[in-house]
């Protein structure tokens, strides 16, 4: 029987034959990024940031709306750059010079002059959507709108930047660079495309994600894109293997550390990035495919419900 394409598919198909395009330009055609927005001084926005001065050596306005949070993340910067001075990475110059790429302030509006943001924040859809609504607004046309978020719809990320469907002036210069945490340390970005992406735009984020020293992977705009739908069903299925008694905590980690060569285990990883967060990545894929094999683990939810996150609680899997 011959395959037939769904209207969605129909649409993407000539975008997917596009990703070999060679084209790095901005939307206005330029070929550089001269200013850097992050927005977001969390662990995930401030990983961004920091790799951008040292790496690129290119300002950045870091913009978060508590004080408390642009200063912790400050000074965490800077306790790291100290490190790596430290452990002989960089030199001092080059800590101090990193350090002075680095801008602070509470106000969104101070984004008018850069031509590359990344937004960082919680995963919450309608703080995002009014986020980008702000961003078309206030950043320059040229500039790419990108997000950092690890389960919403670009499409629908990119729609937020416009109440014209029809009007893409805004919405094609919306794309996903998905970073992978720690920042500093992993090397994979998550590319992703809405609908209304423009292949300028894709490029753009893979030429700046290069520059910034990391290593790209493109993926299409669905539930879970490619690092989480692979990784989180794997993290769901050791919690189910540890409920039904399959095996316990130590014997899981232990066979997949040590007989797939794994940094560690799934339960320990679960624990790291928080349980709370698979289980939100869990049911976004679960509601979003329809799909019986996403369903989360019963365990999961109840340490969750008890409030045993993992690393960030004290307490999950393991002990902290």
């Amino acid at each position: 029987m011959a395959s037939v394409l769904s209207a969605r598919q129909a649409l993407r198909l000539p975008r997917q034959l596009r990703l070999f395009s060679t084209s790095l330009s901005l939307g206005s055609g330029s070929t550089d990024v001269k200013r850097l927005g992050v927005v977001g001084a969390g662990q995930m926005g401030l990983g961004i940031a920091l790799v951008a001065a040292v790496k690129a050596q290119v300002p950045v306005t870091l913009v978060d709306s508590a004080q408390n949070s642009l200063d912790k993340g400050i000074g965490f910067a800077e306790k790291l750059l100290a490190k790596d001075v430290a452990k002989n990475r960089i030199t001092q110059e080059q800590a101090d010079a990193a350090r002075a790429l680095l801008t602070p302030t509470t106000s969104i509006d101070s984004l008018a002059d850069v031509d590359f943001v990344i937004e960082a924040v919680p995963e919450i859809p309608s703080l995002k959507f009014d986020i980008f609504a702000k961003l078309a607004q206030i950043c320059p046309k040229h500039a790419i709108l990108a997000t950092n978020t690890s389960s919403i719809s670009i499409t629908r990320i990119a729609a937020a930047t416009t109440q014209d469907p029809t009007d893409t002036t805004n919405s094609s210069r919306v794309v996903s660079t998905h970073f992978m945490n720690p920042v500093p340390v992993q090397k994979g970005v998550e590319i992703i495309s809405g609908l209304q992406t423009s292949q300028a735009t894709l490029d753009a984020a893979v030429a700046f994600c290069k520059r910034l020293g990391k290593i790209p992977s493109v993926s299409a705009d669905s539930p879970g894109f490619l690092a989480n739908r692979i990784l989180m069903p794997y993290i769901n299925e050791a919690v189910i293997c540890l409920e039904t008694g399959v095996g316990d905590r130590d014997a899981i980690d232990a066979i997949m550390k040590n007989g797939t060569n794994v940094p560690m285990g799934p339960l320990q990883l679960a624990d790291f990035i928080g349980l709370d967060t698979c289980l939100a990545i869990m049911k976004v894929l679960h509601t979003e495919t329809g799909d019986s094999k996403y369903r989360p683990s019963v365990l999961l939810r109840n340490m969750v419900d008890a409030g045993w996150l993992g690393k960030k609680s004290g307490r999950g899997f393991y002990e902290y």
